[in-house]
């Protein structure tokens, strides 16, 4: 646990490094630092090639949309992250959700995405390979980035019935996402 240590994107990067060589390390939480997005992605870069590390957390990290982008890249190929949480990373906006929705949709590992502060997203229960016909997601306080990926993942899904939204914050980008998901 690296919270609240004042590191910022050099440091990010000599950590990215022992990471692309670790072989023990699961839980990375790199949390309430100013990493930004040259520190994503050599994080990204590192999570590419890791082959151990399950949960990965950087909480109000300063990330935009390069950032998440290169974590999205690394999604692609990763085969062992589980767990990835994002949260109050408010600069991370439409493109840089829309990289992470594409990732997505290639990779199967990742079960837990946390893209706000209330709630991990149910990545197998969206993409409905934990089918299930009914998702309550009302007052979690989903912003438009979590609505991108939403709406990316229901777009394939075949059993949903009922997705309530209510009581967010997922504003017109979101809206429109999942209206664009509802006409497939």
């Amino acid at each position: 646990d690296l919270n609240f240590c004042y590191i910022r994107a050099e440091c990010a990067a000599a950590i990215a490094e022992a990471l692309r060589g670790n072989k023990v390390l699961t839980t990375l939480d790199i949390s309430y630092n100013k990493i930004g997005d040259e520190g994503a992605k050599a994080i990204g870069g590192a999570l590419a090639v890791n082959g151990v590390l399950t949960k990965l957390v950087l909480v109000d990290s300063n990330i935009g949309d390069d950032g998440a982008a290169a974590l999205a890249s690394a999604l692609r190929v990763n085969e062992v992250l589980t767990s990835l949480d994002v949260s109050n990373n408010n600069e991370i906006g439409s493109t840089g959700a829309t990289a992470i929705a594409d990732a997505l949709k290639g990779n199967a590992v990742l079960t837990k995405l946390k893209l706000d502060d209330l709630c991990h997203l149910d990545l197998p229960k969206l993409r409905g390979t934990d089918p299930v016909e009914s998702i309550n997601l009302s007052g979690k306080a989903l912003g438009p980035a979590s609505a991108i990926v939403i709406a990316s993942l229901i777009a394939g899904n075949g059993v949903l019935k009922t997705l309530n939204l209510r009581e967010n914050h997922i504003s017109d980008a979101g809206a429109a996402a999942i209206a664009e998901a509802l006409r497939v």
